[in-house]
């Protein structure tokens, strides 16, 4: 059973190790070292400060879990008025083909109806863009994505 719930500073290791595999997973070997920096900067400048970042940007981070064990993650940050973005989907890849992001996905959607948000940016780097399965016509989601990592 999946629990989507808020994330709590009890989650940061396990939100780091998760963020840190998928990412090494996505790089293609000739941007190893790209992608490292990448995760160390990114654990640097949000993922190892959930709360606080997440706080400044007036936004909310969650957790999807399976008994105890972190099965995927994803930020909401506010993205102007009535508008958020959906940020740092990840599900680990013990836990992927069960439906768990379609699962957040719903519960992100859910939750900016719930609080009057009318548009949900999507967005990835074409590195992650190969790895998307999830479809970009959603009704209320507007998706973009960036050539850059």
């Amino acid at each position: 059973m999946i629990e989507i719930r808020r994330y709590h500073d009890r989650d940061a290791v396990a939100v780091k190790d998760l963020f840190t595999t998928v990412n090494r997973l996505l790089a293609p070997t000739h941007l190893k070292d790209s992608f490292e920096n990448y995760i160390a900067s990114s654990i640097a400048e949000e993922i190892g400060r959930i709360s606080d970042y997440y706080h400044e940007h007036q936004g909310s981070f969650w957790v999807a879990t399976s008994a105890n064990q972190l099965a995927g993650m994803y930020g909401l940050e506010t993205a102007g008025e009535g508008e958020m973005e959906l940020r740092r989907m990840y599900v680990d890849p013990e836990f992927r083909r069960r439906g768990i992001a379609w699962r957040m996905l719903d519960h992100a959607e859910g939750y900016c109806r719930s609080n009057d948000i009318s548009t949900l940016h999507l967005s990835t780097s074409a590195v992650s863009y190969t790895h998307l399965t999830l479809p970009t016509t959603l009704c209320m989601c507007r998706s973009r994505w960036s050539p850059d990592h």
